[in-house]
């Protein structure tokens, strides 16, 4: 089969349909930079909107993240989760505060300090409930 006998070659169509799938595939590079783009800038995006502390930080792992992609990682992890109240949880659950924190919610600072010091739930003794210590058996 020759070229000759092809459909659309050497008419105008040919030349148009040529000129159609460039268009396409210039558009589609365009909007797949466009979305990348959108994507790699959400972490700064999200600092903005938090006001974070952070916001210079966000930036340069950001854009450092165009190159080394774990950098942009970081930098969303950085701009999405609250890392005062991560840090907290995370104390509370080293030292075993959280099951006391759910049953009894803090409402102030100075209770807090109080509720640090109190003994762990396993701890504590029903009411009515006979205890005995080495002090009764002598």
């Amino acid at each position: 089969m020759s070229l000759v006998s092809m459909p659309f070659v050497d008419t105008g169509v040919d030349t148009t349909l040529h000129i159609v799938a460039g268009v396409v595939l210039v558009g589609a590079i365009v909007a797949a930079a466009y979305g990348f783009w959108r994507i790699h800038e959400l972490p700064i995006q999200k600092a903005h909107k938090k006001e974070h502390r952070q916001l210079g930080l966000i930036t340069a792992l950001t854009w450092i993240g165009f190159i080394w992609h774990w950098v942009w990682v970081m930098a969303v992890i950085i701009a999405f989760v609250d890392g005062e109240a991560a840090l907290r949880r995370i104390r509370d659950i080293w030292f075993g505060r959280d099951e006391e924190a759910a049953e009894h919610p803090v409402k102030s600072d100075a209770l807090s300090a109080t509720a640090a010091h109190a003994p762990h739930p396993s701890r504590q003794v029903a009411a009515g409930e006979n205890v005995s210590t080495e002090a009764d058996h002598a």
